[in-house]
């Protein structure tokens, strides 16, 4: 084996003693003797590259689901399928959610198809973990709701969308409107826009759609939290029964759209077109979404649910319970 060449400084050293132990797999008398120092030193330089960074170990775990609960989720609220993960303090949630998410998008794409979405947190980790083996032709990548402000971030409509659309080498078809505007009158004309149309007409097509499932709680709305919601408008949405929201749509915990003028202002698809499509795949997790989740599921906005255990033991007590 040809030994490695003259370090021209301690970083490269420790890079080539990691690369050689960590990659290669030779132990640590093998490579004393190639660079010509004792094991003892070699493992104090391994030590030191982990200490320093340059070498970084990283631990996979296998996500866990749970069958029994998501088969105790799909009889009650007749769901087309449903992703339990097993969680503990340590788990990275919203990351497992995404990758299990993710797995399950892809396996009902096709060519040809129409995937439509919203935006949030669970949406944009389930696009980051979202691997494409083949490529699919003439698909389109829909957003649903209109955008949240004038900087597109990688969790709002057009990030989502624009990600998707490189990711699965899609064509990406832009809602170019805010998701909510001061008055009925006013989302009324952009509704009757022609490029706001096209995108709610392609929407009322898809075959899928990705979605989250927000809460209403302050301590949880997204809308709120970040700023594009003033706290009396979500106390008025509160007063209204409203629990949740779906593609931001407001529901009661029995799943009923709330009358609120709120929701006359909204620019995106509306409460019959989103339920008609068929598969919903709703990503969403945490205490904060189990009565939210809860609404969700009983309006039959979402018909697949990808959640974790905590919360979907809390959502089925609440079904008992309320």
């Amino acid at each position: 084996m040809k030994e490695k060449a003259h370090h021209p400084d301690r970083t490269s050293l420790l890079a080539d003693i990691a690369e050689m132990y960590f990659l290669e797999g030779k132990n640590q008398n093998e490579i004393s003797r190639m660079v010509g120092m004792t094991r003892s030193n070699v493992s104090r330089l391994l030590k030191e590259a982990r200490q320093l960074g340059i070498v970084q170990i990283q631990i996979n775990r296998p996500i866990q689901e749970n069958a029994a609960l998501a088969k105790a989720l799909v009889e009650r609220f007749h769901l087309k399928t449903a992703h339990i993960i097993q969680v503990d303090h340590s788990t990275d949630l919203l990351s497992k959610l995404g990758s299990v998410a993710a797995d399950e998008l892809y396996n009902h794409i096709q060519p040809g198809m129409v995937l439509g979405t919203a935006w949030g947190t669970g949406i944009s980790a389930t696009v980051e973990h979202l691997e494409v083996e083949n490529r699919f032709p003439d698909i389109k990548v829909v957003q649903l709701l209109g955008a949240l402000g004038s900087r597109i971030q990688e969790y709002d409509g057009h990030g989502i969308v624009r990600r998707l659309e490189e990711k699965l080498d899609a064509e990406g078809i832009y809602l170019n409107a805010p998701y909510l505007v001061d008055d009925a009158h006013t989302a009324g004309l952009l509704l009757e826009t022609a490029s706001i149309k096209e995108a709610l007409n392609i929407g009322k097509e898809a075959d899928i759609a990705l979605l989250g499932v927000g809460s209403i709680d302050l301590m949880y709305c997204s809308y709120y939290l970040a700023g594009y919601v003033s706290e009396d408008e979500i106390l008025n949405i509160q007063a209204s029964g409203a629990v949740g929201d779906v593609c931001g749509r407001f529901f009661t915990i029995d799943g009923e759209l709330i009358s609120d003028d709120y929701q006359d202002r909204l620019i995106g698809l509306s409460i019959d077109d989103l339920v008609s499509i068929p598969m919903r795949i709703g990503v969403a997790g945490g205490t904060g979404k189990i009565i939210p989740i809860l609404g969700a599921l009983r309006g039959g906005l979402i018909n697949v649910l990808v959640t974790d255990s905590t919360t979907a033991l809390g959502v089925l007590d609440q079904a008992d319970q309320r």
